[in-house]
């Protein structure tokens, strides 16, 4: 049975610091992270534009879908994963969004207006859950065709983590349109459809159901999870618009509290599903999920939220991963502390019951999340829950808090910074040498298997990839955190109303002032080719991807007559860093009000490059912006031209 979500797409960012002059830390360290750097800037692009080609309509592997749809996979036969989840979508988007956020990007702004229309019209498509007008138990239908009809087969329904997902992408949305003035579009076209999934999640969420793998009846760790924050951010998002918010201020704590229910003090992990007799130890990366995608970098290392550098979640991880070392004969020899291949759970027979390369990430992201939290508050902390984590990097090591200044945090944020890495490399010793990624690995010999570009596991690759380069998402915590004295099972019955507004004004840009660092998403076509495949390294063509772009560079920067503005990066095309050979923008644009310098330079594809803008004086003398650098990635597909905008960073 197959159980499919997305962990989110994110481009690939550095945040390094510069000096008037590019960083080194690409060429920095040890040969072990060196070869980790290689992997993930080569698999970047990649990545990134396989998956955008699983989203319809234009992805070039998304032929006959409709748009905003994102496809589980192309694969059609063993398994058919042809159709698309509500919960894979929605994780998938909120990447996406988080994405656009960071980097405005006109091409995201319309996936994310084509997604935000099409969730609007799946929510209204009666199913074999129910419809909407029914209390609105359609909105738990898991996945549904192509086409946004109804999937009639039989399935494990319903499942109550597609609503919450799906919300929590959209208040994203939602957040970044009222931060640039843009209200009115929130209230009339996006409260609508977040208001019916909030009012599902409060009303349904003590109903049992099936779990992210779509195997487990039951209550789910990785969908009380999302839930709780659903609601959390679902109530600051109804203040914000003079809506009511007390079914989710008076839901969420209760949530919260049941929450508390999946630690297992005695065994010491996060047991992934209860209410349910499944046969299994409960071991199983359900919870590594849950607790990534519930990243809040601002609320530090919080118990109650299962936050990634929590005691009970690095507890977690180093139980959950350790029952992987003796099932998978590639992990064979491995000891505790250095990275193996992860996958569900160590009881899984699916498709021959192997590793996962989400799962092997997942295992590397919460603890690049660890890393991030760990620099922002200057100190480690060990507790006796979490002390068997830390005894595998330091053996001697007791609990107590470990100041950044002192020898033991060196040690220890060290070595869990070569753990993470640990993992990442364990997908790049197992991926396809061109990079496609598949939802399996042979636990034998590492041999790509099942579904063919997973959608999935090229958003996973390209979250962990973001995390590593330190860029965290937006906080949602807040005040949300308090667990209730008692538990009480608190839920409110909610209405449904379709939502039919769904065409987005022109023109939502930044306010006056937004400024960026570009990353490149190219559009894509559809193709009318069809669709092949190949076996070994399951791979998929539906489209001739260009090998060249015409990539324009826009930058606004007021400058007095005789100055010029030129752009120098570290590829040969722009100069190797090297001023003397930076590329110059020209000014035929440049008004006043308008002060843009401009420029197109055909890049190869399939590359991820870091640039800066520099202003050249009439004397030769040069000044760069200011930190941080710039960083694209030019990915492989079927466009031919994009632009990138920019404002210079003073």
């Amino acid at each position: 049975m197959h159980g499919l979500s997305s962990l989110v797409l994110l481009g690939t960012y550095a945040l390094q610091s510069v000096l008037g002059r590019p960083d080194a830390s690409r060429v920095q360290g040890e040969i072990y992270k060196r070869s980790v750097d290689t992997f993930v800037a080569t698999e970047s692009p990649i990545a990134l534009s396989r998956l955008l080609c699983n989203i319809g309509s234009t992805g070039c592997y998304a032929a006959g879908v409709a748009s905003g749809i994102v496809i589980a996979s192309p694969d059609s036969t063993n398994p058919d994963y042809f159709y698309t989840w509500t919960r894979d979508s929605a994780l998938t988007f909120k990447e996406v969004i988080d994405t656009f956020a960071y980097d405005y990007n006109t091409t995201l702004q319309t996936e994310i207006e084509n997604y935000s229309g099409a969730q609007a019209k799946l929510q209204g498509v009666s199913n074999p859950s129910g419809d909407l007008t029914d209390g609105g138990l359609g909105l738990g239908e898991p996945k549904f065709n192509v086409d946004e009809t109804a999937f009639t087969g039989s399935w494990g329904r319903p499942q109550r983590d597609g609503p919450a997902l799906r919300s929590i992408a959209l208040i994203t949305y939602a957040n970044w349109l009222i931060d640039n003035g843009y209200t009115s579009t929130v209230t009339s076209i996006l409260w609508p459809i977040i208001q019916n999934d909030l009012n599902y999640v409060a009303e349904y969420w003590n109903q049992t159901g099936y779990d992210l793998w779509e195997e487990v009846s039951g209550s789910s760790f990785f969908t009380i999870a999302n839930q709780h924050r659903a609601l959390v951010q679902g109530a600051t998002l109804a203040s914000a618009l003079s809506k009511s918010s007390t079914a989710y201020t008076s839901v969420a704590p209760e949530i919260l509290c049941f929450l508390q229910s999946f630690w297992s003090s005695s065994s010491g992990f996060i047991v992934a599903n209860i209410n349910t007799n499944d046969g299994r130890t409960g071991k199983d990366a359900n919870t590594l999920l849950g607790s990534i995608s519930t990243f809040d970098p601002a609320v530090g290392c919080d118990e109650a939220t299962f936050q990634p550098c929590s005691d009970k979640a690095l507890a977690n991880h180093k139980v959950v991963t350790d029952s992987f070392r003796s099932v998978y004969s590639i992990n064979s020899g491995i000891a505790e502390g250095t990275a193996v291949a992860v996958g569900r759970y160590p009881e899984d027979s699916y498709q021959g019951g192997n590793p996962w390369y989400l799962c092997t990430l997942a295992a590397a992201e919460q603890l690049y999340d660890s890393l991030i939290v760990w620099r922002s508050q200057g100190y480690i902390q060990v507790t006796s829950t979490s002390l068997a984590f830390f005894r595998d990097f330091d053996s001697s090591i007791t609990a107590g808090t470990y100041e950044s200044t002192s020898s033991t945090y060196t040690t220890l944020y060290d070595a869990v910074s070569t753990y993470a890495d640990g993992y990442v490399n364990v997908v790049a010793t197992y991926a396809a040498t061109n990079g496609s990624l598949s939802e399996q690995f042979s636990k034998t010999d590492g041999t790509p298997l099942s579904a063919y570009d997973l959608t999935w596991s090229y958003a996973a690759f390209l979250s962990a990839a973001n995390r590593r380069d330190g860029i965290s998402p937006a906080s949602w915590v807040g005040t949300g955190d308090a667990v209730p004295g008692t538990c009480a099972a608190t839920s409110v019955v909610g209405s449904y109303t379709s939502a039919t507004s769904t065409a987005f004004p022109a023109s939502q840009t930044p306010q006056s002032g937004y400024t960026t660092t570009a990353t490149l998403v190219p559009t894509t076509t559809a193709s009318t080719s069809a669709k092949t495949t190949t076996t070994g390294t399951q791979t998929s063509t539906a489209c001739a991807a260009a090998s060249t772009i015409a990539v324009t560079f826009d930058d606004l920067v007021t400058t007095t007559y005789g100055e010029t503005i030129k752009i120098s990066g570290d590829i040969a095309a722009l100069g190797d860093w090297d001023t003397s050979d930076a590329i110059a923008l020209n000014a035929n644009s440049y008004t006043s009000s308008n002060p843009l310098w401009s420029v197109t330079i055909n890049l190869a594809a399939g590359q991820v490059i870091q640039y800066k803008y520099i202003n050249v004086a009439t004397d030769g003398s040069v000044t760069w912006e200011s930190d941080p650098n710039h960083t694209v990635t030019i990915g492989a597909s079927c466009a031919t031209a994009t632009t990138i905008s920019n404002t210079w960073q003073s």
